[in-house]
């Protein structure tokens, strides 16, 4: 049996849609067949809920009187881009003022979610047409003009499990490591994360409409380091950082439930950010693809204390269990992301499409079938 997205919109329309989670098809899936789940399901929706540091809102202050062009920008002292015309910017999640590392970008975008005031001070060198040097004023949710989360890198499709062999704690983008691998950090939905249910992104591409941070949102472009070329399980699941999504929608809709500001010790801001991408089962690969489950799921254990070295492999079965074993060593695992907020992320978005208030989207263009990340080009440069 095949179906389109088309057809399924209607079965939205006419209330006549079946939608489950796809945790609720994975359990699914243990008694029934990729054939019989294709008839019995229409949408499946996924979701995630964690620290996407490539994650940012562009801004737009309205003119001044006589107006400015804001070439160095301070949004609650913190520095942000003044690099975008004259009255706008881009705010990014990490940036931070060094004497106040734990308030950053993430944390801004939250305040303004929220409906908080914020402290905008701004220079310039003045031009005859932008004779203003100097501005200080408050901005919020709804003085500015425009506020539009834009992140260039969110949902991985996998990511691989971070511990530390060395005898010192290291601080990282994974959280406190401590040392001789006394405990491992790992960040992903598992069943429930968008691109390990559709990992070639049959259903997900450019203009797909999907749950932002608590509005409907869509995907713009592959996401930055979207990487085609990690090797697959024989479920057909790339092992370790995969591909990724560029994402967008209007933060003035957005609820601080699903948009976060983090601070990691040592390390600085991130931002929490929950999506939620319904799949459309079109036919039996897609329903087998809905259908895996956490022990099928496996990822890379790497050691962030020595180059990233690998040092082993599970599956989220077993991080979930709060222990994994690596090369005859038992270590606490502790998840980054929250598989409650994803849970409640994939049920909203359920709701949403159960009750006729959310529809598909067929992609207007495909993501890339081959993408390779490629590091720095490190060459001597002479000052």
């Amino acid at each position: 049996m095949k179906k389109t997205v088309a057809e399924i919109n209607e079965k939205i329309r006419s209330g006549k849609v079946v939608v489950m989670t796809a945790e609720e098809v994975a359990e699914l899936g243990r008694t029934l067949s990729p054939a019989e789940i294709v008839e019995k399901v229409d949408v499946v929706t996924t979701a995630t809920f964690g620290a996407m540091c490539s994650s940012g809102a562009f801004l737009n202050f309205g003119h001044a009187e006589p107006p400015i062009r804001m070439e160095r920008i301070e949004l609650n002292g913190v520095r942000v881009s003044g690099g975008l015309a004259a009255v706008d910017t881009y705010v990014g999640a990490t940036d931070c003022n060094p004497e106040r590392p734990e308030y950053g970008g993430s944390h801004i975008i939250e305040d303004i979610i929220a409906g908080k005031d914020i402290v905008l001070e701004a220079w310039g060198k003045g031009t005859d047409c932008y004779p203003r040097r100097h501005v200080r004023t408050i901005v919020n949710r709804d003085t500015l003009n425009e506020a539009i989360l834009y992140n260039p890198r969110n949902c991985y499709q996998n990511y691989n499990v971070a511990t530390n062999g060395t005898d010192k704690i290291k601080y990282t983008y994974m959280g406190t490591l401590l040392p001789h691998m006394h405990n491992c950090s790992y960040s992903s939905a598992g069943e429930l994360s968008p691109l390990l249910n559709d990992p070639e992104c049959r259903t997900i591409g450019l203009g797909t409409r999907i749950f932002l941070g608590g509005a409907v949102g869509y995907v713009t472009w592959n996401g930055t380091q979207f990487n085609t070329t990690k090797p697959t399980n024989e479920h057909g699941v790339p092992i370790g950082n995969a591909r990724t999504l560029a994402v967008a929608g209007n933060l003035k809709e957005m609820d601080t439930e699903y948009i976060r500001g983090a601070y990691f010790e040592k390390y600085g801001t991130t931002m929490y950010v929950g999506i939620g991408i319904p799949i459309p089962v079109l036919d039996e690969d897609m329903a087998r693809r809905v259908s895996i489950r956490n022990e099928q799921i496996e990822t890379n254990v790497v050691d962030y204390g020595n180059g990233c070295a690998h040092v082993g492999k599970t599956n989220y079965a077993a991080l979930r269990t709060g222990e994994i074993e690596v090369a005859g060593k038992r270590i606490k695992a502790t998840p980054l992301s929250s598989l409650d907020k994803a849970r409640k992320i994939a049920g909203v978005l359920k709701e949403w499409i159960e009750k006729g208030e959310f529809t598909l989207t067929e992609p207007v263009r495909p993501m890339p079938s081959v993408s390779e990340v490629k590091p720095l080009n490190m060459v001597q440069v002479e000052d």
